[in-house]
């Protein structure tokens, strides 16, 4: 693979703006290139000079000097560039002086180097932002460290101490390691180690110097009286770091301190919220808080831990291309350029600077001893997981399946055909029981082929959909695996068909209509319990995750919203006749009219109330949803976004009760609220959570960036999305309307997620904060002496 490739793959995509526009300095250099093949043919023969004759004049008054100076003016005379730093606007950039600009061509190399620095100061300007902010990290993860370490000596040794000096050690050793690792490589760590001694608590409990110290101090004995001004060096020393143990607090008395950070994720926690009742709970030295405590702290060193490895990462990708970029102009230009400006990248931060390494170090051996139980090949198995793979049994199996259901499907064609089921009695009253049962699956086969489909384009044009939808690293499905538990789900359903019809059609078994019955319902049974299924089997991360966001749907507003959260309350607006289905298995087998094959359903007054609740109770979801984040994030958009759940709520209540009335009364208002319900939700869909409709964009009437190169795709899902089918009176219409809302919903998913990804990008926002157990009153006191 051509670096080029090779080096877009390995972006960051929410950092691909910082990164080297390694495909246009290419560009330049091309440019370059075609510019000297045609000077080449257009030159004549004899005037063909050498390059050396355009080299800047080195003088005739030099003296004669050492080899060594001869070999200096030499390369001086033979450099084509000057590569200095300066200062700008309070920060070190650093330019390039082409000497060769009075050489033919020599104008777009000079538009090449001008251009190679804007990339280069950008991308040091870039890399020295993130290094400053996992430094703030690092020391937010400092103080987490040492309130947890002394929680949780303070639960193992709930009757105070044994032996006050042996644990006073180790406890002071623990903080002091964990205070000091993240910190010990950093240049202001070094800097301050070289000006002031180091201390730690020795055996004894008393102040023991650190070698450097040890070792300055060895140096001045050296001297002829030294050893005096050493020892009053080493007193002064020591009362400085009385002084300072003084001042600071104790490691247990760092507790009094400390308070747990308790979110707002529990129905509990938001009406403690609502009501203006502290979120931080004073600290219970108990096992469950502990566990929740260095759980929560996990999570967030193995979060770091991964910033660290992209920030590395993205420095020697950075430092890749520049010298590959370099190598290609000193090809095509003859020249011997690269080896001085790559010398100034190497001896830049971005080139030097060793923090991010040794930070890396220091969390990876600190994560070990405190989180693995010095277990250094279980601890780097957490903070580096291994690449997930896609394995040849899951495609296997999943191509298996696939023909099975095109085997089944057309087995059950020739059955019908064969049998003549169309033209026979009953058909209409099996239509009417049987289809709704079945259609559930369907609708759900056909919604999770969708979702395939979005994870095989959004993995195409490299939408990060794992991160905006906040998967644990490693556990994310592919498409092939979406397809597998779709194409199982179809193959199950067409079993449990052509297992009725036969059971149905043949005089044997024709009498156990009860027993041929019940076979949609244990289909129905069977997804559940796997759904539920605690063992760990068939994705039961993925399996989890979805609960957990369903979960917090059916207690909206209780919960704080994420994007997952509202993301699939919008796919249950699209599955409103799936959730009428099993209102329709509820009615059919709560009652006993599978015993008879008789459906009672519409002619009851507590069914036809639910279908106006279960119409309404997505789009119900959603509107509270977009309430608890105007509560939450006072964002006014959230509150408009509300008003168009509401009038779809209204719309979808009365095409209910049209299809229940019968009336032109009911038919005139259906029609007026779904015209305004389509209206509003096409204008808020295309504008709102595409980012289309921008009249100001380089991409007319779309936006400004766009992932699928061809802007005509985005004109025809605009188009796609105005149409809208009406099913008001026509009762053979539902499968098919509800189909293609599901077609919709899927396309509508793909834009939704490319405009969050591309929200993402335009903040370089590649890392979801994640909440941290303990919080500090000291910063408040401070902020109230400052």
């Amino acid at each position: 693979m051509k670096f080029g490739k090779e080096f877009a793959s390995q972006m960051v995509p929410e950092w691909q703006e910082a990164y080297t526009d390694y495909e246009f300095l290419k560009t330049l250099v091309k440019e370059i290139e075609i510019y000297k093949q045609r000077t080449r043919l257009a030159r004549p023969a004899g005037l063909v000079r050498s390059h050396t004759l355009y080299r800047a004049f080195s003088g005739l008054t030099q003296r004669e000097s050492s080899p060594g100076a001869h070999q200096a003016a030499g390369e001086v005379e033979n450099q084509a560039i000057l590569v200095q730093n300066v200062r700008r606007e309070g920060e070190e950039r650093s330019e390039t002086m082409f000497l060769g600009a009075a050489d033919e061509g020599g104008e777009y190399e000079m538009v090449y180097f001008r251009r190679l620095d804007d990339e280069f100061n950008k991308v040091l300007r870039f890399y020295r932002l993130k290094v400053d902010e996992v430094m703030k990290e690092a020391a937010v993860l400092n103080k987490q460290m040492v309130a947890l370490i002394a929680f949780r000596v303070k639960v193992e040794h709930p009757q105070g101490w044994t032996n006050s000096v042996e644990e006073t050690t180790q406890l002071a050793s623990d903080a002091a390691a964990s205070s000091a690792a993240l910190f010990a490589n950093t240049p202001s760590a070094v800097k301050a180690s070289r000006r002031v001694p180091m201390a730690v608590i020795d055996e004894e409990g008393s102040v023991a110097h650190s070698e450097g110290q040890c070792d300055e101090s060895h140096e001045d004995m050296k001297d002829g009286n030294g050893i005096e001004m050493e020892n009053e060096r080493v007193q002064e020393v020591k009362q400085k770091n009385e002084i300072k143990a003084k001042k600071r607090p104790a490691p247990l008395e760092i507790l009094d301190r400390v308070k747990f950070n308790t979110s707002q994720e529990t129905p509990r926690s938001t009406i403690k919220g609502f009501l203006n009742l502290p979120n931080q709970a004073d600290l219970k030295f108990t096992e469950d808080n502990l566990r929740k405590a260095e759980d929560q702290l996990k999570r967030a060193f193995v979060g770091f831990h991964q910033k660290l490895r992209l920030l590395k990462s993205y420095s020697f990708l950075n430092i890749m291309a520049f010298s590959k970029i370099m190598k290609k102009y000193d090809k095509v230009a003859s020249r011997n350029a690269s080896k001085y400006y790559l010398r100034m990248v190497d001896n830049s931060y971005l080139g030097s600077s060793d923090e991010v390494s040794k930070l890396m170090e220091r969390v990876e051996a600190i994560f070990i001893k405190h989180f693995s139980n010095s277990n250094r090949s279980k601890g780097m198995n957490i903070l580096r997981p291994k690449t997930k793979r896609e394995s040849h049994r899951t495609t296997f199996t999943m191509g298996f399946l696939f023909g099975c259901t095109i085997a089944l499907i057309i087995a059950l064609a020739l059955i019908v055909r064969a049998r003549n089921i169309l033209d026979k009695e009953g058909r209409v009253l099996y239509m009417e029981t049987m289809f709704p049962l079945y259609s559930l699956f369907g609708f759900i086969v056909l919604h999770i082929i969708m979702y395939a489909a979005n994870i095989y384009f959004w993995r195409r044009y490299r939408v990060n959909y794992s991160f905006i939808f906040g998967f644990k690293e490693g556990t994310e499905l592919r498409y092939r695996e979406v397809l597998l538990l779709g194409v199982s789900l179809s193959v199950l359903a067409l079993a449990s068909v052509l297992a009725n019809l036969d059971m149905e059609m043949d005089p044997i078994t024709a009498d156990y209509k009860p027993i041929t019955e019940l076979l949609p319902l244990g289909l129905v049974l069977l997804v559940i319990v796997t759904m539920l299924c605690p063992l760990n089997i068939l994705y039961r991360s993925s399996r989890y995750f979805l609960l957990v966001s369903v979960f917090h749907c059916l207690l909206a507003p209780l919960y704080k919203v994420t994007l997952p959260d509202f993301f699939l309350a919008d796919q249950l607006t699209s599955q409103v006749q799936a959730l009428r289905s099993l209102e329709f298995y509820i009615c059919y087998y709560g009652w006993g009219d599978y015993k008879r094959r008789q459906n009672h359903c519409k002619s009851n007054d507590v069914f036809n109330t639910f279908s106006f609740i279960i119409a309404g109770v997505p789009y119900m979801w959603r509107l509270l949803q977009c309430l608890r984040r105007v509560y939450d994030e006072r964002d006014i958009h959230q509150g408009y976004n509300g008003v168009k759940y509401l009038a779809t709520i209204i719309a979808v209540c009365a095409r209910t009760a049209y299809t229940l009335n019968k009336g032109p009364k009911w038919k005139i208002i259906a029609w007026i609220t779904s015209i305004i319900a389509t209206i509003i939700s096409t204008y808020w869909d295309i504008v709102m959570d595409w980012g289309l409709f921008q009249s100001k964009s380089k991409n007319r009437w779309l936006r400004d960036k766009l992932l699928i190169p061809h802007r005509s795709v985005y004109f025809a899902a605009i188009t796609v999305m105005n149409i809208t089918v009406f099913s008001l009176h026509r009762q053979t219409m539902v499968a098919l309307v509800a189909s293609l809302e599901i077609l919709r919903r899927g396309l509508w998913n793909f834009f939704r997620l490319e405009n969050e990804h591309l929200n993402n990008v335009g903040k370089f926002r590649a890392f979801k904060s994640v909440p941290l157990p303990f919080n500090y009153d000291e910063d408040e006191d401070e902020d109230k002496d400052e």
